[in-house]
């Protein structure tokens, strides 16, 4: 059956010869896979421009039921990112982001919260011009919310643990091993307050910025194993100053 859909790209991993698979989170049926032309001919070199990372693009799509693999055609892309694919750094975080999207997103049914947040994201990060290192960290956190595993920082008091395995803080630690000390819980209960507008005014050095980045990732592979291994992760680190 044909559908319109408004999709997401995440990521494109080689198929054979002829063809590419291109994952892609979309308005109307979530998580999705596509069958894309691969090789050097126009047309295959024409979609792949259009479907770089994080890409916001329409298209036809032929859904299959109980198949994994679909086709699409007449993709157009709703709004061309040239603040992104024309800049190597925000380049560098959107392939970060997508590859982490393509680990946490796995559900093939209609979220429209997911989505809206996802595309006004992208775009706020291609018009960006102030803050662009902390981007990653604040798009993290916001994230947490709509994949159900944002901290609960109504819960945080002066001196607690943040639990990491229950996304809470603590007055005493838990009698597993996944929390953060005091210090940490801090500067988690201190991360809850950034937003896209605001994230210009925290200061953070590389050191600062990638010690921060770890300890979301050790929260987010708590509840995402699959994230224990991010192709893009060694780059990322390196961006900053």
């Amino acid at each position: 059956m044909y559908q319109p859909l408004h999709c997401i790209a995440l990521r494109t991993i080689k198929y054979n010869d002829k063809h590419s698979i291109l994952s892609v989170y979309s308005l109307e049926l979530g998580r999705l896979a596509f069958l894309v032309p691969a090789g050097n001919g126009r047309e295959a070199n024409r979609r792949r421009a259009l479907l770089m990372p994080l890409s916001i693009f329409e298209c036809v799509a032929n859904i299959k039921p109980n198949t994994e693999l679909h086709t699409m055609r007449d993709v157009k892309v709703t709004m061309p990112l040239h603040g992104i694919h024309a800049h190597p750094l925000k380049g560098a975080v959107a392939l970060f982001i997508a590859d982490l999207l393509n680990s946490v997103l796995r559900e093939s049914q209609r979220d429209d919260a997911t989505f809206a947040f996802l595309n006004d994201a992208i775009l706020r990060f291609d018009a960006l011009s102030e803050g662009i290192a902390n981007f990653h960290l604040c798009f993290l956190y916001r994230l947490g919310r709509f994949i159900g595993i944002e901290p609960d920082v109504s819960t945080y008091r002066e001196g607690c643990v943040f639990d990491m395995q229950d996304g809470c803080f603590r007055t005493t630690p838990p009698l597993h091993k996944k929390f953060l000390n005091t210090d940490d819980a801090k500067v988690v209960a201190l991360l809850s307050r950034i937003t896209f507008e605001n994230m210009r005014f925290y200061k953070f050095n590389r050191n600062q910025r990638n010690d921060l980045l770890d300890k979301i990732l050790e929260y987010y592979t708590i509840h995402y194993s699959s994230l224990s291994q991010l192709q893009s992760l060694d780059v990322l680190r390196c961006l900053f100053v």
